[in-house]
């Protein structure tokens, strides 16, 4: 059911409360007895956006999403809404005041842009989608500040706002799309829209590859609690300019041009940086500012022999180094009673699963195993969290 206008009703809305919190195994007997004083097509919409909220919570949080309207792929594709916030937060500190929002999706990006107190106008081709970032404006009382309008992005004149901010689809019918060229809009249309204005923001995929950023454009990585979220090109900002952005903070890692660190001997201590600066390719920044070195010139782990704090990197003691041999871990392991097992890997064949199965964890203690390579060598580190 795309059309969200029943929903909409007093009565669509009383049934959506009447859903919330339905668990999958009750939707059966929920459906039943809802059926019974309500059309049926509008119980089945109801239900499918109790799940659709439900699943929102992860990136909306608990009152936005129990308020929100959503599609599958709204979903799937919005920004976190932490994420939407701190670019949010850095367009407003720019001086911005107004922004075409260009392939807009469900709202997500224009709600945290209004929250910011900027006016938004929202783009979206596909009729279902411009109509539940509508709703959603007017769920969250924003409609004042943002105007959602059905068009192809290709064809809106954005000279009116200060800055333009575009978020391409990059999933297709086969799934994520990994090709720039093959966004929709392509990425070569995005970036030209992005000079257009006197700021912009591109969203694009983190696995972008550095050799695609356009040499007038500032490249940011952003992670939240670790897990890397999405890549965005900056226009009017810092050309040339890398970062790598951790959220919740934010900390932000400007790269200074340096050179790939050393291939050095395992240290006391084992940095695995934010994946976010990985992705940034700041490892030499990082390994910089802990005086540490490469465990293998091709693997994104920092060795050192001191502990430093870094907002940028976890730090691990580490006790043991094996050349990679289960049976000897798995003794090991006996022999300190280790139950609670957290394998890490980077370099290696083997999955985290495939070695719990193997060596069959069992005690009251803890312990962290690093698969991975020593200047080219197969090793297992065996370590834990270092308290900084």
């Amino acid at each position: 059911m795309n059309d969200l206008a029943p929903l909409l009703t007093p009565e669509g809305r009383a049934l959506l409360d009447a859903v919330r919190g339905t668990a999958p195994a009750d939707e059966l007997a929920v459906a039943t007895r809802l059926r019974r004083d309500h059309p049926a097509p509008l119980v089945s919409a109801a239900l499918a956006q109790a799940r659709l909220r439900q699943r929102a919570v992860a990136k909306f949080g608990t009152e936005d999403a129990h308020r929100m309207f959503f599609t599958p792929d709204g979903v799937e594709q919005s920004t976190r809404a932490s994420v939407a916030a701190y670019r949010a937060a850095r367009l407003k500190e720019l001086g911005v005041t107004s922004v075409a929002d260009l392939c807009c999706g469900i709202g997500g990006d224009a709600i945290a842009l209004a929250r910011a107190g900027i006016r938004v106008l929202a783009v979206d081709r596909d009729p279902a989608t411009a109509a539940t970032a509508r709703a959603n404006a007017d769920a969250l009382g924003l409609a004042g500040l943002i105007e959602v309008r059905e068009a192809d992005v290709t064809e809106v004149d954005t000279s009116g706002h200060d800055a333009v901010f575009v978020d391409p689809a990059r999933r297709g019918g086969r799934g994520r799309i990994f090709d720039p060229e093959a966004y929709s809009p392509p990425l070569s249309w995005a970036v030209a829209a992005a000079r257009t204005a006197p700021v912009a923001a591109l969203k694009i995929a983190p696995g972008v590859p550095h050799e695609a950023v356009p040499a007038d454009a500032e490249a940011e990585w952003i992670s939240d609690h670790g897990d890397v979220k999405e890549a965005v090109l900056w226009f009017g900002t810092a050309p040339g300019t890398v970062r790598a952005t951790l959220l919740p903070g934010p900390r932000t890692l400007r790269g200074a041009g340096l050179p790939d660190p050393p291939v050095r001997p395992l240290g006391r201590y084992l940095y695995e940086p934010d994946g976010a600066v990985i992705r940034a390719h700041l490892v030499a920044d990082v390994a910089a500012e802990l005086d540490g070195g490469l465990l293998d010139a091709t693997i994104a782990y920092v060795t050192a022999d001191t502990l430093r704090p870094t907002p940028y990197a976890t730090a691990y003691e580490i006790t043991d180094q094996l050349t990679f041999n289960v049976k000897k871990l798995k003794a090991l392991l006996r022999e300190r009673g280790v139950g609670v097992l957290t394998v890490k890997k980077r370099g290696s064949a083997v999955g985290p699963e495939e070695l719990r199965r193997k060596v069959k964890p069992q005690g009251p203690h803890a312990a962290t195993v690093f698969l991975t390579r020593v200047a080219g060598a197969p090793t297992m580190l065996i370590g834990a969290p270092a308290a900084v």
